[in-house]
């Protein structure tokens, strides 16, 4: 049985190498959105924490009026 295909180099891309950076993890789009901001959730950990250490030990006092 021939192969029903011609010659496989025919359908070789000569771009390819040139493309393959564009197939890389780095540049897929969950890893993008994730590098988006970074520290971020460092950041809103940060922020709450300084928010209720406010509150509780910032409480103002009664008034003597």
């Amino acid at each position: 049985m021939a192969n029903p295909l011609p010659n496989p180099q025919l359908f070789r891309d000569p771009w390819a190498k040139r493309e393959a950076w564009r197939k890389h993890p780095v540049f897929q789009r969950s890893a993008m959105v994730s590098k988006m901001f970074p520290g971020f959730g460092v950041a809103v950990v940060a922020f709450t924490t300084y928010v209720i250490a406010e509150k509780l030990l910032m409480s103002p006092e009664p008034s003597h009026h």
